[in-house]
């Protein structure tokens, strides 16, 4: 991840990302390898490979991270430098960042599923 603008891939010759970044904002609940408890984190940006995200608390680069998202499930990684309350964390694997954007199918689906109802009839 690029330190200085918190992008989750460094820029290569020219300015051109090797991996597109999809910006947001996002919850997620992170767990800190050999730490007690979760932490709320904010997610500022997303691609195949990592993330940045915003946390009240310092967590030392190398840190084995484990993040619970919203249409991406659990994902794990080590946090490759963090500064003024953002962390980027390179992910093990590589994920889809357009399945943080989907709906919840469990919503969508009462969503569509709600039956028609029609105006009570007004009284003259």
């Amino acid at each position: 991840m690029d330190r200085d603008t918190g992008d989750s891939e460094p820029a290569t010759g020219g300015g051109v990302r090797a991996r597109k970044r999809d910006s947001l904002f996002m919850s997620a609940r992170l767990h800190v390898a050999g730490q007690e408890g979760e932490h709320e984190v904010r997610v500022r940006n997303l691609s195949e490979g990592g993330l940045m995200v915003e946390l009240d608390r310092a967590v030392e680069p190398g840190a084995a991270v484990t993040l619970e998202m919203r249409g991406l499930g659990e994902m794990t990684g080590v946090v490759a430098w963090r500064t003024h309350g953002r962390m980027g964390i390179a992910l093990d694997h590589p994920i889809d960042p357009a399945r943080a954007r989907k709906p919840i199918a469990a919503a969508a689906a009462t969503v569509s599923a709600r039956p028609e109802t029609k105006p009570a009839p007004r009284r003259r």
